[in-house]
């Protein structure tokens, strides 16, 4: 109930009465390409860590974009977006130079004499806020939907004294400074590699290895087509990846999806241990963007947007990855890519024909050695971050549920 006590000990009000105005929508005017004094924020900015001054872009300063001018300490929050990202919200820090934000966000300016702003983004960033927020949200699909300032006025958010708002920020920017390293080690590991890789393949440019084309010492093929699935008996339901499963050098199967084809047709779709997987769709610069499949998944098959690439006894899968991912590959895409007004696109034909640089396998692996030394620390890292962060989540959900104190979690920390 609002203004009483939470089930551990917080009061719970209404967001609208924390603030010191109504929530309100931003302004998108055209951008211009010279500098005008005025800049605005794009949506692009908010993510699920917070906001970030990037897309920016030159904007005329008139009176009218200056009713959206932030200010040191202004709350943003998108109003506008798929289901999963509408409502994600970022805390401003001057910049230097005016700025406004977009007709997508919405501004909140939290009273903090009664609520920090650097308090209030911790909450509106909690899993029980953003569960509201989703489950508030309108929209005829999942895929773009809106929240008004109604529903965000509404929120119900928990309001301990001023001093404890101040020691859960407190943990919490412990907490981010500690990821913050990690995530700067792991962005010179990655530099790393990028130097490792182009190290490997400089022999290539020295005309010290034989090209050959790509189907000479491989196999590609495409996938299944998505939709008539056929039913009834000899059928099976497999898993299968598709363009958004398989990013730049790694796999996602967060969210793998099924599909039903024929169980003789098993073979012909399915996936190994070792097929490097490349994109035949997206924007230019993204054209075969692939990686390794890694069998985490026992009976897999791919879409017919994804092409698989099985390698012979000349070839190691890791070694021709880093070569379709290298300057002089992704080159080669370009080139041949058709281009449409939103799309670029390659066919078989195309990645069979790619000249690929074949070097004896031994001098493969030694290549490879450290690459893979690199990316297994890259790997252990990025598990370190994201336990880093399932803690994060938990110490502060407790936090601001009142089930602990910040004196009782730096007690745990110390032991």
């Amino acid at each position: 109930m609002r203004g009483e006590a939470s089930c551990d000990g917080f009061p719970e009000v209404p967001l609208g009465s924390l603030l010191t105005q109504k929530p309100k929508n931003g302004y998108s005017p055209k951008d211009v390409p010279d500098w005008t004094g005025l800049q605005a924020l794009g949506l692009g900015c908010l993510s699920a860590t917070g906001l970030a001054p990037v897309q920016l872009k030159n904007v005329p300063d008139t009176a009218l974009a200056r009713r959206s001018l932030l200010t040191d300490g202004d709350l943003l929050m998108s109003r506008a977006n798929t289901r999963e990202l509408v409502g994600l919200v970022g805390r401003f820090t001057y910049a230097g130079h005016p700025c406004i934000y977009p007709d997508l966000m919405m501004r909140l300016r939290p009273d903090e004499a009664r609520c920090l702003s650097s308090y209030l983004e911790i909450v509106l960033r909690s899993n029980r806020v953003r569960r509201d927020v989703r489950a508030g949200a309108r929209g005829t699909s999942d895929s773009m939907v809106k929240i008004g300032a109604p529903l965000v006025e509404g929120l119900e958010i928990p309001l301990p004294r001023i001093e404890e708002q101040r020691q859960i920020v407190t943990v919490h920017v412990a907490f981010e400074r500690r990821i913050t390293a990690l995530e700067r080690m792991l962005d010179k590991l990655r530099v790393a590699e990028e130097a490792l890789t182009v190290s490997a393949l400089a022999p290539m440019d020295e005309d010290t290895w034989d090209c050959v084309p790509l189907e000479t010492v491989a196999t590609v093929a495409a996938g299944v087509t998505l939709g008539s699935e056929p039913v009834g008996d000899g059928t099976v339901e497999l898993p299968y990846l598709r363009v958004a499963n398989v990013l730049d050098g790694r796999i996602d199967t967060a969210d793998v999806k099924t599909v039903r084809i024929l169980r003789s047709q098993y073979e012909r779709f399915a996936l190994r241990k070792g097929d490097l997987l490349l994109t035949e769709g997206g924007d230019l610069d993204k054209l075969g963007r692939g990686a390794v499949w890694d069998g985490r998944i026992a009976e897999c098959l791919h879409q017919n947007h994804v092409f698989r690439v099985r390698c012979g006894e000349r070839m190691v899968p890791e070694f021709l990855a880093l070569y379709t991912s290298s300057a002089a590959g992704r080159a080669y895409f370009q080139r041949v890519g058709k281009q449409t007004t939103n799309l670029a696109s390659i066919n078989s034909t195309q990645v069979k024909h790619m000249p690929i640089p074949v070097p004896p396998l031994d001098e493969q692996e030694h290549v490879l050695g450290p690459i893979r030394a690199v990316r297994h620390r890259s790997a252990a890292l990025g598990r370190q971050i994201a336990k880093l962060r399932i803690v994060q989540q938990g110490v502060i959900e407790d936090l601001l549920a009142g089930r602990v104190r910040v004196p009782e979690v730096a007690s745990a920390e110390a032991a």
